[in-house]
């Protein structure tokens, strides 16, 4: 049988990979002053570079380039990383050496389709890698907009655009950058004085897929824009935007660096599964300073409601989410010294306390907005809450000085405005203060206006506008207002006082029913609020449910002991108009004494 020759044929093969090209600077002239030393420091280069770098960043040695390397990665964050790593181990290397005989390397990067050859790689990526080298000054690293587009900044590396440059035999400019060693910079200036944050941050982390088909990976980030858009919508509450958070999904990033990088109080994060045409979620809540867990859960939608925004799931999340928020920082604020908390803890703790029929939590409120305004006094918003807990002093009976306390109040308005004209929550204030306090209620409606035109969307000013209506007997513009108002602000954690408020204007139009139904949910969230009792008690009076009626004064009551219908008269906006005699003469036949 005779024999057969076969020739073999290699095939190259294509792929895409990140090459890093090094180049020591002034190698020859080293070389000419110190051959030993300087071939003894370079082979000591390379040997990291091929035991402990190429092992810790999955790369490949391609080959040696005499007084250079070239060496493949497939992605280019670990390239990146594997930069760095190699600049290190120069400067280690260098230790000791004189300023002139130091041994620097410059380091280029590009990403592109390489040929794959026996033992080597070719292609323009190839050249275009080394050509980008001689834009790096001594110890840089300069790359492509190829790899820099792969790049996060702050997270991946500190990322510097040079613009357009030229390289020698490459036709077209090239854009390049100059990347350095990832990690946070200051924001502020040295020697400024660092803002102090009065809204709780979180940062929403796109959800992962656990066993999941490809098609539904991008679940995650929907659910995660959606999350994001609810939650923007509380005034109570800073959440950093998508771009900066989508760059954690999936990463091995401890709670404590993503605290670092985005400043932030909160995290959420999860990961789901997919069944069907059901999506289950497990989602957490963590506190970054302590590392703890303050809240977590398993929950259930369908996929193609949470595509459509038609699913509850996101609202949900939302509202769970923003009362664990709540919760946490009551928690704090009642647990901890005052000079010790967060500008935002000692805010939101206020804020929840003084609508707490205790005088207890009352007056801790105060304290709290006290210290707020004494920490920062051209703030607009400590000085605007602070006038609402004057008015509510008084309209609580735990004043009797109605005068000063308009007074302390408008004086408060005046700090806000001065601070920020524009304030729409302090045009709002300004005009609950001549609601409740003066009785103008032609100066107050036209605060409220204004406080609209600011901000449209303010809900509490809304609100507030409708209660205005209500008390002059305007049911139809009332309903009007307060319902806008709930639509503005569906998951606030103050929910109970929108709807306490709505129920007042519901009376103002005859709609009895949708009162005692506004009234009965506010109760749901406080059962102590003396207002949305009275307005119940009207309700049920005016639909002659007398006996219904004479229960919740008894409630009333023993809140509010000393509570009658001369006070109520003195004290509400409504007694010079119609509705005052209407809802006076109500609390008079469910029992309320003169």
């Amino acid at each position: 049988m005779q024999s057969q020759e076969f020739e073999f044929v290699y095939e190259p093969a294509r792929a895409v990979r990140t090459v890093l090209v090094i180049d020591v600077v002034e190698s020859v002239r080293l070389m000419d002053e110190d051959e030993d030393g300087t071939v003894r420091r370079w082979q000591g280069v390379v040997d990291r570079v091929t035991r402990e770098v190429l092992t810790a960043h999955g790369g490949r040695l391609v080959k040696s380039l005499g007084d250079g390397l070239m060496l493949e990665f497939a992605e280019a964050r670990a390239a990146a990383g594997a930069a760095f790593s190699i600049q290190r181990v120069f400067k280690e290397v260098n230790e000791g050496i004189p300023p002139d005989r130091l041994m620097l390397g410059r380091i280029g990067l590009h990403t592109a389709e390489v040929i794959a050859g026996e033992g080597d790689i070719f292609g323009h990526g190839v050249n275009l890698a080394a050509r980008l080298t001689t834009l790096a000054g001594p110890a840089e690293i300069v790359v492509s907009a190829a790899v820099r587009d792969q790049l996060t900044g702050v997270l991946d590396a500190d990322i510097e655009d040079l613009g357009d440059c030229i390289l020698k035999h490459i036709a077209q400019p090239i854009r390049a950058y100059r990347i350095g060693p990832p990690g946070p910079r200051p924001v502020i200036e040295p020697g400024s004085t660092k803002p102090l944050q009065l809204r709780a941050t979180i940062a929403v982390i796109p959800f992962s897929a656990r066993g999941v088909d490809p098609d539904h990976r991008v679940l995650g980030e929907v659910l995660a824009d959606d999350v994001i858009s609810t939650l923007s919508r509380t005034s109570e509450l800073h959440v950093i935007s998508r771009l900066s958070t989508t760059a954690f999904r999936d990463r091995d990033t401890t709670l404590a660096e993503i605290g670092k990088y985005l400043k932030v109080s909160y995290v959420l994060s999860g990961a789901y599964r997919v069944s069907g045409a059901d999506l289950t979620l497990v989602a957490e809540l963590a506190e970054v300073d302590s590392g703890r867990i303050v809240w977590t859960q398993s929950l259930k939608g369908k996929i193609i409601g949470i595509v459509s925004g038609e699913d509850e799931l996101v609202d949900e999340i939302v509202a769970r989410v923003s009362a664990a928020i709540l919760h946490r920082e009551l928690e704090r604020a009642q647990s901890e010294p005052l000079p010790t908390l967060q500008s935002y803890t000692l805010l939101m703790a206020a804020i929840v306390l003084m609508h707490r029929g205790s005088q207890s939590d009352f007056e801790r409120a105060g304290r709290m907005l006290q210290a707020l305004t004494e920490r920062i006094r051209r703030a607009a918003l400590p000085h605007a809450w602070t006038a609402k807990w004057h008015v509510l002093r008084f309209n609580r009976g735990w004043s009797t000085d109605q005068h000063g306390e308009a007074k302390l109040a408008l004086d408060c308005t005046k700090r806000a405005l001065d601070a920020d004209e524009h304030c729409s929550l302090a045009l709002t204030m300004d005009g609950f203060v001549h609601t409740n306090l003066l009785k103008r209620l032609d100066i107050a409606q036209e605060r409220y206006e204004h406080a609209l035109e600011v901000n449209p969307n303010d809900s509490l000013a809304w609100l507030l506008k409708g209660t205005l209506h209500a008390f002059k007997a305007e049911g139809k513009a009332a309903v009007e207002s307060t319902e806008q108002a709930l639509r503005l602000s569906p998951l606030d954690p103050l929910r109970y006082f929108f709807e306490s408020l709505a129920a007042t204007a519901a009376l103002s139009n005859d709609s009895y029913e949708r009162a005692i139904e506004l009234a009965k949910t506010s109760l749901r969230g406080n059962r102590t609020h003396t207002s949305t009792l009275r307005a119940l008690a009207i309700a049920q009076a005016q639909l002659d449910r007398i006996g219904d009626a004479q229960h919740t004064v008894s409630e009333l009551l023993r809140l509010e002991p000393n509570f009658t219908i001369a006070k109520y008269l003195e004290r509400h906006p409504s007694s010079a108009y119609e509705t005052g005699r209407v809802w006076s003469e109500a609390l008079r036949r469910a029992g309320v004494p003169e």
